[in-house]
C-alpha cells in the first residue's frame, strides 16, 4: 500500500497494487497545469484509490478532469474516462515515499520543452548554489 498527500495535508490518499505505469509527462496541458516542465504520473484502477478530503476538480479538456487541493494548490489526480476508463492518474511527487514509483518512461515527448534533452548535461548542486 502506498500513501500520499497534498502539501498542506488537507487531502490524503492510499492506493493498493501496482500501477499500469509510472511516467514523466511532457505534454503542454500538464506543463500548464503544474507550472513545471514535466509531471510524474502513475495510473491505478479507481477502485484501488481511497481519497480523504475533497479535492477541487477542473475540467482541463473535453474528457479530462484534473484534481487539486483547494487550500495549497497541490495537483493530485487526473481522470479521463475516454483514455483511461476506470483509471486515476496520481501525481507521483505527492507520494510519501519518493522511491516507491520511479519513472519508467517519458511520455508525450513530442511536446517536451526544446531544452529537455539537455537536462542530463546541466550542473548539479546538492543544495541551492551559494547558499548556507
Amino acid at each position: 500500500m502506498l500513501t500520499g498527500q497534498c502539501q498542506c495535508g488537507a487531502i490524503r490518499y492510499t492506493v493498493e497494487g501496482d500501477p499500469a505505469y509510472s511516467a514523466l509527462c511532457h505534454c503542454g496541458d500538464c506543463r500548464a497545469s503544474a507550472g513545471a516542465p514535466m509531471v510524474g504520473w502513475a495510473l491505478f484502477p479507481e477502485d484501488k484509490v481511497i481519497i480523504s478530503g475533497e479535492p477541487v476538480s477542473y475540467r482541463s479538456s473535453e474528457n479530462a478532469v484534473r484534481q487539486f487541493c483547494g487550500t495549497c494548490g497541490t495537483g493530485l489526480f487526473y481522470r479521463n474516462p475516454v483514455i483511461f476508463p476506470g483509471g486515476i492518474d496520481i501525481q507521483t511527487a505527492t507520494l510519501d515515499d519518493q522511491d516507491a514509483l520511479p519513472p519508467q518512461a517519458h511520455i508525450q515527448w513530442a511536446e517536451a520543452a526544446p531544452w529537455a534533452k539537455a537536462m542530463q548535461d546541466l550542473p548539479r548542486f546538492d543544495r541551492y548554489p551559494g547558499g548556507p
